[in-house]
């Protein structure tokens, strides 16, 4: 127990560098072993994947950002002013007079596309800033939450979002405001005032995700317009989370985009990050035959999830699992590419590798000329436009039940080296 003027000297010190990036690594622990075990044995433990956590510029960022915002809503606690803003809301919630003396604009985003693992470093992040669930504060004891996480709601509802944080509360301090609230039937403003002050006493940072869904409903701009006032009556700050379709919509004003400065991410480029995260994942193999991950295989990884770690995490996932149960027992290019037709085919609509950064060799081009004299004497099906691609030649070998590596030789010189 501690006074609430020294709370902020409860949190763990904060991290940086080779220290931090240890401390947010998530690596599950992995015998080699257990490739020679039992198919349910090794399709089970092959789920430790998605438990895979490797740290980038964007975990660091992240996680500086959301230690300093808790850190400023802390300090605020038990001043002179945070008194006074007590007694303002308690007047809010009987009379109905809203006077935000705490003020502030601890609002701040994260906007990135989805699956590039905002939501895991936000994870990360809080489980090194909030050691202890509940920091107990003696004098006066109350009960402080380091940080909440809340969903908004599908239809932006402002009330059903002010319940679930209540609620979120009473989850943590095992407290009674959620069922108060539905047992009163507060409306929509005395809960503003209900909440800002719970958020006072028992709140550091409040998370709200998938911020989005406030785009494209009528009560969108409501709903942000009560987190402004809940930060102003309540002084605590609150993370807004969403994807880049967000981000349109808080530009619309310059009062939402005011509330909106914070941090923007797109996918993972083509580079040493990206390689590392490939060969890590890669590392972990359920399969009788272990093979070693090559630049064709990452170059191929990239063009097939466009720089997209989530769907990394899942053809690997799904190429081994796939492979364990037809017995190929091998994790290469084929088992890859198996997974990515066959589990991945609903996203292919939003994947266009032929528009991500090069990565592979430049695509030969040949006049009709050379293709027609290469084509003399041969199937009815050959290639014969002004640019031709691998895939067309392998459609084409495919169709004429001929060797891939013939067609090849017609087009590109290739070298032979037995293995």
């Amino acid at each position: 127990m501690t006074n609430l003027s020294d709370i902020i000297r409860i949190l763990p010190p904060m991290k940086s560098g080779d220290d931090l990036i240890s401390a947010l690594e998530v690596l599950p622990e992995y015998d080699e072993d257990i490739r020679n075990g039992d198919v349910s044995v090794r399709l089970m433990a092959l789920s430790d994947l998605y438990r895979i956590y490797v740290p980038s510029q964007m975990s660091l960022e992240i996680y500086s950002k959301m230690y300093l915002a808790l850190l400023r809503s802390l300090q605020k606690k038990g001043t002179k002013l945070a008194i006074q803003q007590k007694n303002q809301n308690h007047k809010a919630i009987i009379q109905q007079e809203y006077s935000g003396i705490m003020g502030g604009s601890d609002s701040f985003t994260i906007i990135g596309a989805s699956g590039i693992g905002k939501s895991s470093a936000i994870s990360r992040a809080i489980s090194l800033i909030t050691e202890n669930k509940v920091i107990e504060v003696s004098n006066p004891y109350t009960k402080i939450i380091p940080c909440i996480c809340v969903q908004c709601p599908f239809d932006s509802s402002v009330k059903g979002l002010l319940l679930e944080i209540l609620r979120k509360v009473d989850e943590v301090i095992e407290g009674k405001y959620y069922q108060n609230a539905l047992r009163a039937r507060t409306t929509t403003d005395m809960l503003i005032g209900s909440v800002s002050q719970v958020a006072l006493n028992h709140i550091g940072l409040l998370v709200v995700d998938e911020i989005q869904n406030v785009c494209n409903s009528k009560n969108g701009k409501s709903l942000v317009g009560m987190l402004t006032q809940l930060i102003n009556n309540s002084g605590i700050s609150i993370c807004m989370v969403g994807t880049p379709e967000s981000a349109v919509f808080f530009e619309q004003a310059m009062q939402l985009a005011r509330r909106s400065l914070g941090l923007r991410y797109d996918v993972m480029e083509y580079g040493e990050n990206f390689r590392i995260f490939c060969e890590t994942v890669f590392s972990y193999q359920y399969m009788e035959q272990k093979t070693e991950i090559t630049e064709s295989i990452m170059e191929w990884l990239y063009e097939h999830t466009s720089g997209n770690i989530s769907l990394v995490v899942s053809l690997i996932h799904d190429a081994q699992e796939i492979a364990i149960l037809n017995g190929k027992e091998v994790l290469n290019l084929e088992s890859l590419n198996e997974a990515y037709q066959k589990r991945l085919s609903l996203l292919h609509r939003f994947i266009h590798p032929e528009q991500k950064k090069q990565t592979s060799k430049t695509k030969r081009k040949v006049s009709a000329i050379d293709v027609k004299t290469s084509t003399e004497g041969k199937g009815s099906g050959e290639i014969s436009s002004k640019e031709f691609t691998i895939a067309d030649l392998v459609a084409t070998a495919k169709d004429e039940s001929r060797d891939i590596v013939q067609i090849l030789k017609i087009h590109m010189p290739i070298v032979e080296v037995a293995v």
